[in-house]
């Protein structure tokens, strides 16, 4: 039995979100699909490990009927570059504010390769009982550094529901991404503190996007405040495919 109710002419749409968030986060964006007649599942991220996450959405994945359009927010674009382009009806890779890596690059790569991520100075480490790590963004410093253009009392609730990610998954590299056969389309924010914007550009570039969206004073999370231009792009991407 599908997770979803397929409907006539409209791929189901899959969010995933990445580290720092939860899947409320897709609050916006889920009305707004809902409203446009579009099945839609938040997947839970385990926040895990690359490989690790990209099995979990792949196991979702068997779960939806007919086509299904990949959206992935920061980190969750690691986990939809990661599923293969066979193992599912996948149409179309949506990323928003997202890592959309090459073979062998980890986030961490990533988020390095450009200066202006603030993120480093902003995280706690909780040790884990298997000796890893989990990392949270400090609750003092979660609105500016994450959610700068939402509203202050938002950010402080995104602050306390926030899940960690482990180190390890941060520095796990890709394997070969799903971009390279399928088609992209990327958006994110002018002032994302977490992943500078000049690797936005580039790696929408390099993905060959075929639509980029970059708003001004965007943040890191530029898809809550701006959910309706995300949901433009999505159906940008559901016409072309």
């Amino acid at each position: 039995m599908s997770i979803t109710t397929a409907q006539p002419g409209r791929p189901t749409v899959v969010l995933v979100h990445g580290a720092f968030a939860e899947s409320a986060s897709w609050d916006g964006v889920i009305a707004e699909l809902l409203d446009g007649g579009y099945p839609a599942v938040a997947v839970a991220n385990p926040l895990r490990g690359v490989r690790h996450d990209a099995d979990h959405l792949r196991a979702v994945l068997t779960g939806i009927d007919g086509p299904v359009v990949l959206v992935g927010h920061s980190y969750g674009g690691m986990v939809i570059s990661n599923v293969p382009a066979g193992a599912a009806d996948v149409t179309a890779l949506v990323y928003v504010g997202a890592f959309a890596p090459a073979s062998g690059e980890s986030a961490a790569d990533l988020a390095g390769r450009f200066p202006g991520s603030s993120l480093g100075e902003t995280l706690a480490a909780v040790p884990l009982p298997d000796g890893g790590t989990d990392l949270y963004i400090r609750q003092d410093r979660y609105h500016h550094q994450f959610a700068a253009d939402s509203p202050a009392q938002r950010a402080a609730v995104m602050a306390v529901t926030q899940r960690p990610i482990t180190e390890a998954a941060l520095n796990e590299p890709s394997g070969e991404p799903a971009w390279q056969s399928l088609p992209s389309w990327f958006l994110f924010g002018s002032e994302d503190l977490n992943i500078p914007v000049a690797a936005h550009r580039f790696m929408a570039e390099r993905a060959g996007s075929r639509q980029t969206v970059e708003l001004p004073g965007g943040s890191h999370t530029v898809a809550i405040p701006e959910a309706a231009a995300l949901v433009d792009l999505i159906r940008a991407a559901v016409a072309s495919t």
